[in-house]
């Protein structure tokens, strides 16, 4: 009740209803609850465990930290009996609200198997011919925290003798806008919007991009990435990665090591970083080499799966 009296809404009612349906209709032989997403799911969770009694625990990820009251992830806290998250950006903002034991971070790691290693050799292509520009690839949600906005802006800054075409794979709300965006820049003709992929289709848009870009951004709402799967699986496939200092992104890519990061909200910057990898294919090649060896030593998925079951006090699932 003292949540509701903090948050006297709907959606809170309809929280704690959905959790008397839970804690109703739970099999006997259930010994625990878990939560995935720090939020609603988490509230719910919460609600159900205290009526059932029974402890819970959960996973956050990004959306459902950043756009919850801290008032909230606090009571969230104390209550668990311990909870994950997928960065360390996360992880030391949610252990400042609990004991530091209670969070642990696991990234959520990559499936190897399924994006298996490739040579990632290339044409060489400096974009000086404009028969054959260079392939920028960018993959996510058209939503306002994917910053795709910024990133075409920063394709219009680009020099007029770097030739360049845009590859976006993913849809969403934002993509009228930013079609109608992209044509007042001028560059529409450059750009090819393909909306939803399948995991292979997608697979097959990284092997044939030169380059990826993500212009991460945090939303007016709070909201942000976590650490985006698709920079992990772009750098799985040897591609090298610009992206910007948001969130988890750090951890991934070493700016300058492991691929390049920019400041989010700024054209210019994500512009030069742009057109110097355009123009040497050779640092394109290192740099994609060197984010390839990283996340297959220390993304992986099994790595990151024993750890979680670790926190079920289950055996881990042998390894392939």
């Amino acid at each position: 009740l003292r949540d509701l009296r903090r948050d006297p809404t709907p959606n809170r009612v309809r929280r704690f209803g959905q959790a008397l349906v839970l804690a109703a209709e739970l099999p006997a032989d259930v010994k625990r609850l878990h939560a995935h997403f720090l939020h609603t799911p988490a509230s719910v969770t919460r609600y159900a465990a205290s009526l059932a009694g029974l402890g819970w625990t959960g996973s956050a990820h990004a959306k459902d930290i950043w756009t919850t009251p801290e008032w909230e992830k606090r009571e969230k806290l104390a209550s668990c009996d311990w909870l994950v998250t997928c960065t360390a950006a996360n992880h030391a903002h949610l252990a400042a609200l609990a004991p530091s034991e209670r969070v642990e971070l696991v990234y959520h790691g990559l499936d190897l198997a399924r994006f298996s290693e490739v040579e990632k050799g290339g044409s060489g292509n400096s974009g000086r011919d404009p028969s054959v520009p260079v392939t920028i690839l960018s993959v996510g949600r058209l939503v306002e925290k994917k910053g795709t906005d910024v990133l075409l802006d920063a394709l219009a800054l680009l020099p007029a003798q770097l030739h360049w075409r845009l590859v976006h794979a993913g849809s969403g709300p934002l993509k009228d806008s930013l079609a109608r965006r992209a044509d007042a820049l001028g560059i529409a003709e450059r750009i090819q919007w393909r909306g939803a992929r399948t995991q292979e289709e997608l697979l097959a848009e990284y092997r044939a991009a030169d380059l990826f870009a993500l212009a991460s951004r945090v939303a007016q709402d709070g909201d942000r990435d976590g650490l985006p799967n698709v920079l992990a699986e772009a750098q799985s496939q040897g591609l090298a990665c610009v992206a910007t200092r948001v969130s988890g992104i750090p951890e991934l890519i070493e700016d300058g090591r492991t691929g390049v990061l920019v400041e989010p909200e700024s054209p210019a910057e994500l512009a030069q970083a742009l057109a110097a990898l355009i123009a040497d294919p050779v640092r394109r090649r290192e740099l994609g080499a060197a984010g390839r060896h990283r996340v297959r030593a220390e993304f992986g998925l099994e790595e990151n799966i024993e750890r979680l079951a670790r926190r079920f006090g289950l055996s881990p699932p042998a390894r392939h």
